[in-house]
């Protein structure tokens, strides 16, 4: 049976990002683009941030888990000609992520700066009632909150335009 598109795109739900293991590359809107060609399957993607250490180490994911539930060569590219945003989360992972534990990013619309520091609701009892407590968690893509209802200090995935 040819492999199909759809095939591909439902194996790839289940390439998980390395430092948020509730997400997979779909949810995070890393895929740009696939397709079956005679030699394999073809797959481009972008990275969350250009820097990002993990890159090398989900290629490679991306690679094993096609082979093994495709049975197929996989090549995996870095698509030059698009670039992510924190756009390009699905409904879905804005849910994981808060389900997770980290406040997901707010739709982009203008200053990053602004909405890393406003209207960030507490992934734990949803106020806003919050402020930024570091521009810097974890990961550089992550900043740290506090929450003044609940009490808890909270990681925000940073919103990127």
């Amino acid at each position: 049976m040819p492999i199909t598109e759809k095939d591909i795109y439902k194996a790839l739900e289940q390439v998980m990002d390395p430092e948020i293991p509730v997400l997979s590359v779909i949810d995070l809107g890393m895929i740009t683009g696939v397709r079956v060609e005679e030699e394999g399957v073809h797959v481009k993607m972008i990275p969350t941030f250009s820097a990002c250490p993990a890159v090398d180490y989900i290629k490679q994911n991306i690679r094993s888990t096609l082979e093994k539930e495709l049975d197929a060569k996989v090549m995996v590219e870095i698509d030059k000609e698009a670039t992510w945003n924190s756009n390009r989360m699905s409904a879905e992972a804005h849910e994981k992520l808060k389900q997770f534990g980290i406040a997901p990013p707010q739709v982009q619309q203008g200053e990053e700066r602004a909405e890393i520091e406003l209207h960030t609701a507490c992934p734990h009892c949803n106020s806003e009632n919050t402020y930024l407590r570091s521009p810097f968690g974890s990961t550089l893509c992550r900043a740290i909150h506090y929450c003044r209802n609940c009490g808890y200090v909270f990681e925000h995935f940073k919103p990127l335009g």
